[in-house]
């Protein structure tokens, strides 16, 4: 943490009087089963559909001796297996994709080693200092569908380092389905202290599409242990994923977690302990490098809402994740205090957006879990974190005319500090600053472009060249009429290839919206700005709308059919025409549809991961996906600029700062540039702040003297990363903060205004 960031996180202390923050288990008095409204004690032990559960006593699980047997209503199907003998093994032969193993942990428990197809793969440590059940020990992920058999030996070690431990088998959970012919590396849980010998078959990572170094490649490698539905990188190391609640394979003190740190390296996993659920949520950075989570989904009671979890309510949440830049992420994690740190009104897909002062900007959503937007629901609205304007909400007629779809809507903070906003069919500009709206001209053709008619947005590069002239790229969304009722809505129905081009100038308005037609048709497409300014452009699906268990002929659950596999580059600087091209690049075989993400790393690959149109977890087609993807562009493969190892390098860069970096270029280097970039905050084909400034810069022998963004309009104040860019091919990107590190303005009187008018978890208490 720096101590900007510190002295902000004090100041907010200081003025909340913060109290003690409620433990982490009480979020776990949930519902086991979908429709159920007995409260009862949670455990990671599910069988999502389309998978298949063997109990200990089943036929095809064979031990050796000095296994025995006990009885309880705490065990799955009341009874478990367990042994203390040294050597004593278990072992099961299946026919599936991956597998889990359910047992027991306490302070009894040992080590055991994990043998798949006889390789041993992971050393597995049940010993815990509470005693619970029907937890996951040990998964495996993306096996080749076919026969295997796992093998569990009792090592008669105890990390205490006596001799003489216990293991057990509960229950195994088979994954059926077929989801890729290669498999890929698992990953460890916090429990599992990995021995993975070199070789290991199932442990290869998968080329797709393996071209030419000209060309563009896929990896597969890495899965994710917590779905992503939200992702953002918040070092030069590691991104943070967040989903909703759900019985994900990574687990945190005893139960599934619903966010994680992942390792962009090493695709290590960190869990984070989160309070409230943050389904739909959304997230930006502040002005000092603080990350907030914002909003989610009530309380679950129904069948029709997320399923089986928690009591504590996330739709006014906001979630504090402190800066974490060390590759050291153990002592990272999310804080939530929802009596002082909370949202003056619900918000279930609001967009979240950093402005020109450093703070946030909280922008619509829904005042509870549904699907279309309507009347009822609607949350007209924007509010401020830390508050400001009285700290109350502030009404936009921009999300009334915009019903009904008009979730998450596209927002983008422009170089003369107003912000962007598209939503529906229709774009504004907004002043923040005096609460006044200007509307642009229509989005064309009747392409409706936010939540359920999904597109993305993106501000491109912004260059001194053109004075800094804002100009937005809308792509994809569906025009399904959003009056219809979801039973005349099909998972068949054209999404749309449009993509809409507007410069935000006098005679750029005057000009309205460009047209022009992506080579595919795609609704929840992402938009990755890369740092040579192209624009690449992947996942989502050709037909249907998104979200979940709505149409009448969802497949699966999804309201979508058909993905695109195929990602597309854009080149905003290439004429009409000629600006759309997928020559040479990889196609996948994993869909990536609703709840799927896509990043920039700092290493300039794209990071593609998530898609889950399901209630929860799923194995069935259209299923929870957990595996990441990798796109390298052609220039990973090429002798690539770089920062002098061990030279200075700036940390923090205030507006218009000349600063210096040591730098290796390639002799007879040419066009070189460098590039600001926020990385941005992404969920549901939401890039919040994603943006590339490019920086005046001289070169002098190895210094480049570079110059800070002019001010707080052209790169609102917060961390971004530094690209060289030489002949089109990028550096890695060196992380740094914009503008002097402070956290945002906290104004007393909004805060103490927002916190007497307003209730705590109001939908709860409503309810």
């Amino acid at each position: 943490m720096g101590p900007h960031s510190f002295t902000f996180l004090c100041t907010l202390v200081v003025i909340l009087l913060f109290s003690t923050v409620e433990g982490a288990e009480r979020a776990w008095n949930g519902h086991t089963t979908p429709g159920s409204i007995k409260p009862t004690a949670f455990t990671p032990y599910y069988v999502p559909a389309g998978a298949r559960s063997y109990d200990s006593s089943s036929p095809l699980l064979h031990y050796s001796s000095h296994w025995k047997e006990s009885f309880s209503s705490q065990y799955v199907q009341k009874s478990i297996k367990s042994t203390s003998r040294s050597g004593a093994s278990m072992s099961f032969t299946f026919v599936g994709s991956g597998i889990e193993w359910f047992g027991n942990t306490d302070r009894r428990h040992g080590i055991s080693k994990v043998f798949i197809d006889g390789q041993m793969v992971q050393r597995v440590d049940q010993w815990s200092s509470s005693a619970r059940r029907q937890q996951r020990l040990f998964w495996v992920f993306d096996l080749p569908l076919a026969k295997h058999t796992i093998k569990i030996v009792n090592t008669g070690q105890h990390r205490s380092g006596s001799k003489g431990s216990v293991i057990d088998v509960d229950a195994f959970v088979v994954m059926k389905e077929s989801k890729t012919t290669q498999s890929l590396q698992p990953q460890e849980l916090p429990s599992q202290q990995a021995a993975k010998p070199a070789g290991a078959p199932f442990m290869q990572n998968l080329v797709v599409n393996p071209t030419p170094q000209s060309h563009w490649t896929m990896l597969q490698e890495g899965t994710t242990g917590v779905h992503a539905m939200q992702l953002s990188v918040i070092s030069e190391t590691h991104a943070i994923i967040v989903d909703k609640v759900e019985h994900n394979l990574l687990t945190i003190s005893g139960h599934p977690a619903w966010a994680a740190l992942y390792n962009l390296k090493t695709h290590a996993l960190k869990p984070l302990n989160m309070q409230s659920n943050s389904f739909c949520a959304g997230g930006t950075f502040l002005g000092n490098g603080t990350l907030i989570n914002v909003g989610g989904n009530p309380v679950v009671d129904d069948i029709t809402n997320a399923a089986d979890f928690g009591d504590v309510d996330g739709l006014q949440a906001i979630r504090i994740f402190e800066p974490c830049d060390s590759e050291d992420v153990d002592n990272c994690d999310m804080y939530e205090n929802h009596s002082r740190i909370r949202m003056a009104s619900p918000r279930w897909y609001n967009t979240v957006l950093r402005i020109s002062d450093g703070s946030a900007m909280i922008i619509g959503g829904s005042k509870k879990g549904g699907w279309i937007n309507n009347q009822t629901t609607n949350n007209p609205t924007i509010e401020y974190f830390p508050p400001k304007f009285g700290g109350l909400p502030i009404q936009l007629d921009f999300l009334l005319y915009t019903m009904n779809s008009n979730l998450f809507p596209i927002a983008i903070s422009l170089p003369d500090e107003r912000v962007f906003m598209a939503a529906n069919r229709d774009a504004m500009i907004y002043n923040w600053k005096t609460n006044t709206e200007v509307k642009l001209p229509q989005i064309p053709n009747g392409v409706r472009v936010t939540y359920p008619m999904t597109g993305t947005g993106i501000l491109l590069p912004l260059t001194p060249e053109n004075g800094y002239t804002p100009e937005v790229l809308i792509c994809g969304g569906s025009a399904v009429d959003d009056t219809k009722a979801d039973y005349e809505i099909s998972s068949q129905d054209p999404a749309s290839a449009q993509c809409s081009r507007i410069i935000l100038s006098d005679n750029g308005i005057a000009a309205g919206w460009q047209v022009e037609q992506m080579p595919e048709a795609r609704i929840m497409p992402d938009a990755v700005l890369l740092p040579t300014g192209q624009v690449l452009i992947a996942n989502g699906a050709k037909t249907g709308i998104s979200g979940y268990g709505n149409v009448a002929d969802q497949v699966g659950a999804s309201n979508a059919d058909n993905p695109v596999f195929t990602p597309v580059l854009y080149d905003p600087r290439a004429p009409v025409g000629q600006r759309f091209s997928s020559v040479g690049m990889p196609t996948s075989d994993i869909p990536r549809l609703y709840h799927s993400v896509a990043t920039l790393t700092p290493e300039g690959n794209i990071m593609v991961a998530g898609s889950n149109p399901n209630l929860d977890r799923s194995e069935t087609k259209y299923g929870t996906e957990y595996r990441v993807e990798w796109i390298n562009p052609p220039y990973m493969n090429m002798a690539r600029p770089a920062l002098v190892e061990g030279s200075a390098r700036p940390k923090k860069i205030d507006f218009f700062q000349d600063f210096q970096l040591q730098v290796d270029l390639p002799q007879n280097a040419q066009d070189i540039r460098v590039v600001l970039m926020d990385l941005g905050y992404v969920t549901h084909a939401v890039h919040s702040n994603s943006r590339l400034v490019h920086l005046p810069s001289s070169l002098d022998g190895n210094t480049l003297t570079v110059t800070g963004p002019p001010n707080a309009g052209i790169y609102p104040p917060g961390p971004g990363f530094i690209y060289i860019v030489v002949g089109g091919v990028p550096s890695v990107g060196m992380k740094v903060m914009i503008g002097d590190g402070q956290g945002p303005k906290v104004d007393k009187d909004a805060l103490d205004n927002m916190l007497t008018k307003t209730k705590v978890d109001q939908n709860e208490s409503d309810s």
